[in-house]
């Protein structure tokens, strides 16, 4: 594909982030291409992902050098734009990013020569009974130790009254989007409905509603399901609720999943993607839908999910199985499988060629 500019977005904390920016440069000035740096803190404050992507000139191409938090940012950015991103891995769990810092240009080389495909990943939108907005004295207290918050979200001019179906919210989550317990000492008590029917009331310590490449996140650290990034549906799950069904509920991608404080629950916040974005009091409620963009990532090759979890989860054969035999075959997903498993291969597409395992 053509790359006319590419955006980066540097975890400027870490040197080896900040060298491979600087190869990007480099790569882009003999490829004239443009290239312009995405600083999300800038002058001490967080700016709307349009409002970043107006100052770097309307980028094609996001590359963000860093970890799983940094692609997030960058991650926002492309959706916005409809534009392509590119992670390059220099985190400690790395599910989301694609290449080491090591092949970077040749990364951006298989880019530019249309050496890649387009993986399509599933996004969340909100409504909301009002505005998000996090009051003064907490926007404070969070400063300590962290860089500046994200603004509010946008209401989507187009759609700035839904009869009673709230307002629309002009963000975006890769990730999840999170309800919860702002007192340490009082949990949150809200109602879940999904697809417009009352599921059950919980009282916990947060409720969140994730998408399949947010299954391995936080849903995964609170006891929910591992779903492939390829799938679409939204991931409900509970965290750490007062009751005996504390399960995950996976629903279809045309059926929202809502929450609405009760009315003797305490204050709840609102997080997008691990940003707090807003506070809900008793009676507000949101809506959380797939949106209708769906994210554009780059990949270099075949994707290796299952190895990946494999890998970056520590996973270990359970000694009962490897006691009386040998332990189970690993090859890698670019080679056909064994002989002995290729009876597992799914049979082709009509006017397609035979698909791998």
């Amino acid at each position: 594909m053509t790359v006319n500019r590419i955006g980066l977005v540097v975890h400027g904390g870490r040197a080896e982030a900040v060298a491979a920016a600087h190869a990007v440069r480099a790569w882009c000035a003999e490829h004239a291409v443009g290239c312009a740096d995405i600083d999300v803190w800038q002058e001490g404050a967080r700016h709307s992902a349009r409002e970043e992507l107006d100052a770097a000139g309307d980028p094609d191409l996001i590359v963000t050098l860093g970890g799983d938090g940094t692609f997030l940012r960058g991650a926002r950015l492309a959706a916005e734009n409809d534009a392509l991103v590119l992670g390059v891995d220099l985190g400690r769990v790395g599910f989301l990013t694609e290449v080491p810092a090591s092949a970077v240009r040749a990364a951006l080389d298989a880019v530019r020569s249309e050496r890649i495909t387009v993986e399509s990943r599933m996004l969340l939108t909100m409504r909301a009974s009002c505005r998000l907005e996090v009051p003064a004295q907490m926007e404070t207290l969070l400063k300590y130790g962290r860089g500046p918050m994200l603004p509010p979200p946008r209401v989507r001019v187009e759609c700035e009254t839904g009869d009673n179906w709230g307002v629309a919210l002009n963000v975006t989550a890769l990730n999840d989007v999170v309800v919860e317990k702002l007192a340490r000492d009082r949990q949150v008590s809200v109602g879940v409905y999904l697809s417009g029917r009352l599921l059950a009331c919980y009282s916990a310590d947060a409720l969140l509603v994730a998408t399949p490449t947010g299954s391995t996140a936080y849903s995964f650290a609170a006891g929910g399901p591992v779903v492939s990034p390829r799938a679409a549906g939204l991931v409900f799950t509970p965290v750490a609720p007062h009751m005996v069904f504390n399960r995950s509920v996976v629903a279809a991608p045309d059926e929202p999943v809502a929450l609405r404080v009760l009315e003797r629950s305490g204050q709840a916040a609102v997080s997008i993607d691990g940003q707090l974005r807003g506070v809900l009091s008793p009676g507000d409620w949101i809506g959380v839908y797939a949106a209708p963009r769906r994210l554009k990532a780059v990949r270099l090759g075949p994707t290796d999910f299952y190895g990946r979890l494999r890998e970056r989860m520590n996973l270990t054969d359970a000694p009962a199985a490897l006691a009386d035999g040998e332990a189970a075959p690993l090859w890698p997903v670019t080679s056909p499988p064994p002989g002995d498993l290729a009876h597992l291969a799914l049979p082709p597409a009509p006017g397609d060629g035979p698909r791998p395992l």
